[in-house]
C-alpha cells in the first residue's frame, strides 16, 4: 500500500470527518501500469463483427494482453475509432473482469478501457490486490501510464499495525 493511501486510511480511523473521506482513495499502482503504444492482441473462444456499427465482441475466455497488462472477462465489446479497425478506441469488459500487472490485480463486474489515453474505469464491487494489501470500493478509476488510480464509493481495508 502506498504512503498516501496509508496515511488516508489512518485519518478515516482517528479523525471525526473520516466518514467523509472514505467516498475515496488515491492509490498509487506501480504494477497496474501499461505502455498504451503497444499492440493489443485478443484471445477468446468467439468472435462476432458488426460492420455497421464498426464493433467487434469476443466472447467466452476473453483475455486482453497489451505488453504486462491482462485484462480477462466473460466479453469484451472493441470500439473502432473512425479510421476503421486499425485503431482501437475502447475496450468494454463485462462479467467476471480481472485486471492484472506483475503483483497487483483488480476485479470488478465492468471495465471500460480508452486505449489512447491509458485509462480505465472499473465498476461494481471493485477489489483491488497489492501483495498482502486488499481494498474494496465501488469504482476504481485507473491511469494505465501513469500508474495512477482512485477507489470510490464505500471504500474499505484493513490496516495491520506494524505494516506498511
Amino acid at each position: 500500500m502506498s504512503v498516501r493511501a496509508f496515511i488516508t486510511a489512518l485519518c478515516l480511523t482517528v479523525t471525526p470527518w473520516g466518514a467523509a473521506l472514505a467516498q475515496g482513495a488515491d492509490i498509487a499502482f506501480g504494477g497496474i501500469k501499461a505502455d498504451t503504444s503497444l499492440p493489443v492482441e485478443v484471445t477468446a473462444d468467439q468472435l462476432t463483427v458488426n460492420q455497421t456499427d464498426g464493433t467487434a465482441t469476443f466472447s467466452g475466455n476473453v483475455v486482453v494482453a497489451q505488453g504486462e497488462m491482462r485484462l480477462g472477462a466473460d466479453e469484451i465489446l472493441v470500439e473502432y475509432g473512425p479510421e476503421g479497425q486499425n485503431r482501437i478506441e475502447r475496450l468494454i469488459a463485462t462479467g467476471n473482469v480481472i485486471l492484472t500487472s506483475g503483483p497487483d490485480a483488480a476485479k470488478a463486474d465492468s471495465a471500460e478501457y480508452a486505449v489512447d489515453t491509458g485509462e480505465i474505469v472499473m465498476a461494481g464491487s471493485v477489489l483491488l490486490t497489492q501483495g498482502a494489501s486488499a481494498i474494496s470500493g465501488e469504482t476504481l478509476s485507473l491511469n494505465l501510464s501513469a500508474g495512477t488510480g482512485q477507489m470510490g464509493g464505500r471504500v474499505k481495508t484493513v490496516l495491520q499495525p506494524g505494516g506498511n
